[in-house]
């Protein structure tokens, strides 16, 4: 089944709000992305994105103690269990009131969830096995606001909260005769965090006016002593839980509660107010915004509305470190376990940063479009995604590491295009700020700049084959315009549009440029021949996007009228078309007036990507899906859900009724905030940008579409980010030329009789992977180019394809290169001559050798960088070696590593 993709990887947003979790191990940053979670390796500088995304954005996360549970809360309340080792959802509850903050105990056998004005203590899932994993322990009322951070002690006997009502409460997780709750105030503002002392009961308390309070406890750890119950304990029924509450709660309203005459002597814990500091002295920082502390090594990380953060030693308040790192509110700070890394969140620009505060560097330091995506493109061999957005930055991603690993800002406003070149080292972007802009991934640099004689907003962009001619199109001029990348200088300027240029296309196989128009025509331009208008192609409505076929045969154009046609460039005539419209299903605004299905009237694909084999094509626009159609059969094949976040508007294509008043629909009411959170709604005819700094919900839509050269993988540009959709082989069972014989009894049959070719056919025939990879790496080494000579040729290209898609994964480098470069050498011509079909194949060969060639050549210049070292130790130590066997050894080592990637290099050109 070629249409078995699935979701594979979020990149283009690193942050968005809610907490910061480092793994237990202090090497992974677990971060909430809108309403799915990335967790970024920083050891191996990697990122993935959990299957599992919620109905809302994520506010808050919960990690387990030892790293295997994580519970994710979105903003209505709503939770769900993960498992960080499988990767899947465990259990579904809902809070059914927004959560401020939830927290595990250290020993992992309760947590604790905050809610309004109350804390909830649950019994912790996973520690048996249970039908409700969710078990309401206890509920503790107390703050007459909201309760807004929480934290344990070392032994998981006691907790406190935080509340915006000033005051900070520490409660019992047991019945301790000496503490059922104990209140402290000494604060002017909102409760920013409460952190207990290293095994103690001592207290530290900070207030968003940033002030610090220190408290100091008269009884150890030690010292609570448990309530002896007057009755004897009943068995636990599932009546018996809401018993429990209510006595816990009459306990801690009636404060004056006689104790039974065996406790009058115990003594009741008493907190002291040992000192106040404030970080504000100067003036300078008027709101703390997020804290943290590391109770091993005492430091305590505040991070303020200025975007400076400070490291502070307790008890003592000595500052060890400032530093400004944003111009944006630190939203979330996280320390990991040995306390070297801080981890920081800046909602504001979608910013994520691990600093090492004692080497004083950044270990971390990733940003995604803080403004809506425009555009984007894969780079030749695939190994790259170039993204342009309306912050007019322009950001490269690798896609085997998820990670940006440069960021262009030259131009100065929205950027609307962006393209690799055929050779994958220079990128070419338009922008609104009237240039188009050439930048080498060499040296990082912008090279070339083009400008019109007259200035014209570029909302469209074309590169030729070769590299050499750059078209963009105007949207206001309506001309085009065609530079010469060599020489920078413009070539010509195509007039005879009569409306906006909105889409450029080159033809992959001729000189010959395709530009739609809001004029309804697509004229195709002859490279060649003076710059003529070879052919005009009239359209039923205004023409928004145009593609090509990857071998030049055919045109694709969506126009406005909702249609996809397909056209013969060769004779001008059309093949067919594709009435789309409906198939979008747009979802209806909250402050739209009508019904979504009149909506889709005016709704119409904006962005189109045929797949590497030219057989289908990919359609996307202002909606949440993404479809799928069969060009030849010229119907719907799939349609794919970008997204289920409700956070954003246009998502369902009814309104909620529960939200409409004889006044109007909710949404339409400014909610004024006092916390700074603003109101709702943009302001009007505002579709994109900042939303005039207001807070909104943004809708959903689909910018642009690509199709991977490697056939393997779809990216698109969405409000949520850039989504990566990747071949899923496993979901389908796929045979090819299947019969009673094939089985796998058989195949292994032929294993044991090592009948190599014969098993491999009956392999390919069932079309399992796991067994094709047991039959491949079942072959012995130095049969392998028997095997590829005697293969037949129907087979030779399934298994290339194989090779390619294990050589991804598979540790066993050396032999499945092997493979490879047998193949190629012993079938080349017979493949050269159906080089179009196999070349995704190739381009995804060439991405994984690449990638191994790199990893290679890392590991082989540490290894030698330390061997040197330790010679050059050994050396001053006093341990003499003959200088003729040290160069010896040098070479030879120098060899040894050079080998594995020599080889790779061979078969890479």
């Amino acid at each position: 089944m070629k249409f078995a993709y699935r979701f594979s990887n979020l990149l283009g947003a690193v942050y968005r709000q809610g907490n910061l979790h480092f793994s237990k191990d202090g090497n992974s940053v677990i971060s909430p992305v809108g309403n799915r979670v990335s967790v970024f390796d920083l050891k191996n500088n990697t990122s993935e994105t959990l299957p599992v995304s919620t109905t809302k954005n994520i506010t808050c996360v919960g990690l387990s103690p030892d790293g295997n549970l994580a519970i994710l809360v979105d903003e209505d309340g709503s939770a769900l269990l993960v498992s960080l080792i499988t990767r899947a959802v465990l259990h579904h509850f809902h809070f059914h009131k927004p959560v401020n903050s939830i927290r595990f105990s250290p020993d992992g056998r309760k947590f604790v969830v905050t809610k309004e004005n109350v804390a909830l203590m649950y019994h912790a899932p996973g520690k048996q096995r249970e039908f409700n994993a969710f078990v309401l322990d206890k509920s503790y009322y107390g703050p007459y606001d909201e309760t807004t951070c929480i934290d344990w002690t070392d032994d998981s006997k006691c907790f406190v909260v935080g509340s915006k009502d000033m005051s900070t409460w520490v409660f019992g997780a047991e019945r301790w005769a000496n503490l059922i709750y104990y209140s402290l105030g000494g604060h002017k503002d909102v409760i920013v965090g409460c952190f207990f002392e290293k095994d103690s009961l001592d207290l530290y308390t900070v207030s968003q006016d940033g002030t610090l309070c220190v408290w100091e406890s008269d009884t150890e750890l030690d010292g609570l002593v448990l309530k002896k119950s007057r009755d004897k304990p009943k068995p636990l029924r599932p009546g018996d839980e809401e018993d429990e509450v209510m006595e816990e709660e009459e306990g801690e309203v009636i404060r004056g509660k006689p104790e039974a005459p065996n406790e009058k002597t115990i003594k009741n814990v008493r907190y002291q107010h040992k000192s106040k500091h404030f970080f504000n002295k100067e003036g300078d920082f008027n709101n703390l915004t997020a804290a943290a502390y590391h109770k091993p090594t005492h430091i305590l990380v505040t991070g303020f509305a200025s975007g400076i953060f400070h490291l502070h030693e307790l008890p003592d308040f000595n500052l060890i470190h400032s530093l400004s790192i944003s111009d944006q509110r630190i939203s979330s700070v996280a320390i990991n376990s040995s306390g070297d890394w801080i981890g920081f969140g800046c909602s504001g620009m979608g910013q994520l940063l691990v600093w090492e505060w004692q080497s004083e560097s950044y270990v971390f330091k990733q940003q995604g479009h803080f403004n809506n995506m425009a555009y984007l493109a894969y780079s030749a061999d695939g190994q790259y995604i170039v993204t342009g957005g309306d912050d007019g930055k322009v950001k490269v991603w690798n896609t085997n590491s998820g990670l940006c690993f440069v960021t262009f800002t030259e131009h100065t406003s929205s950027v609307t295009n962006v393209t690799f070149t055929s050779s994958g080292f220079v990128i070419v972007s338009a922008s609104l700020d009237g240039t188009v802009r050439a930048f080498d991934l060499h040296r990082y640099r912008n090279f070339r700049t083009f400008t019109s004689p007259r200035p014209a907003q570029f909302s469209s962009l074309a590169v030729d084959s070769s590299g050499e001619l750059v078209s963009a199109g105007a949207q206001d001029s309506f001309e085009i315009f065609l530079w010469s990348m060599q020489t920078g200088r413009l070539l010509e300027v195509l007039g005879g549009h009569e409306g906006p240029v909105s889409c450029l296309c080159f033809s992959p196989v001729q000189s010959i440029l395709a530009s739609a128009s809001w004029d309804r025509t697509v004229r195709l331009w002859d490279m060649l021949d003076s710059w003529q208008v070879k052919e005009t192609l009239p359209l039923t409505s205004d023409g928004l996007s145009l593609t090509y076929r990857p071998d030049g045969q055919e045109l694709a154009v969506a126009t406005l009228n909702g249609e996809i046609s397909f056209w013969n460039p060769q004779t001008a005539t059309q093949t067919g078309s594709v009435a789309g419209r409906h198939d979008l299903e747009t979802g209806r605004k909250e402050t739209d007036k009508i019904t979504a299905k009149q909506l889709a009237k005016g709704k119409s694909f904006t962005s189109l990507c045929y797949s590497a084999d030219g057989e289908s094509i990919l359609a996307g626009g202002q909606s949440k899906f993404v479809c799928i159609y069969n060009v030849k059969e010229q119907m719907l094949m799939k349609k794919f859900e970008i997204s289920c976040n409700l956070s954003f508007d246009a998502m369902e294509e009814f309104l909620d009724r529960r939200k409409m008043t004889e006044f109007g629909s909710l949404a339409l009411v400014d909610e004024g905030a006092g916390d700074g959170d603003e109101v709702n709604i943009s302001l009007p005819g505002v579709r994109k940008g900042d939303m005039s700094s207001r807070h909104f919900k943004p809708e959903i839509r689909v910018s642009a579409l690509r199709f991977s050269p490697t056939g393997r993988s779809w990216a698109a540009t969405t409000t949520e980010g850039l989504l990566v959709y990747s071949l899923d082989g496993s979901l389908v069972f796929d045979p090819y030329d299947l019969d009673l014989d094939v089985t796998t009894a058989s195949i292994r049959k032929q294993l044991r009789l090592q009948e190599w070719t014969s098993a491999i056919v009956l392999a390919f025939r069932l079309n399992e992977t796991a067994l094709k990879q047991e039959v491949l790496e079942t072959v012995p080494h130095g049969q392998i180019p028997v095997v590829c000579g005697s293969l037949p040729d129907i087979y030779v290209e399934k298994l290339l394809g194989f090779v390619t898609t294990c050589l991804e994964k598979s540790g066993h480098l050396q032999f499945y290169m092997t493979w490879a470069n047998n193949l190629l050498m012993l079938h080349g011509q017979k493949l050269k001559n159906r080089s179009g079909a196999i070349l995704p194949t190739l381009q995804a060969l060439q991405k994984s050798i690449q990638r191994h060639f790199d990893d290679l050549s890392k590991l082989c210049d540490f290894n030698m960088y330390n061997i040197r070292y330790a010679a050059a130790l050994s050396k001053q130590r006093g341990v003499k070696r003959p200088a003729e066997e040290e160069e010896q050894d040098a070479e030879e080592l120098s060899e040894e590593m050079s080998e594995a990637s020599l080889d790779s290099a061979e078969l890479t050109l």
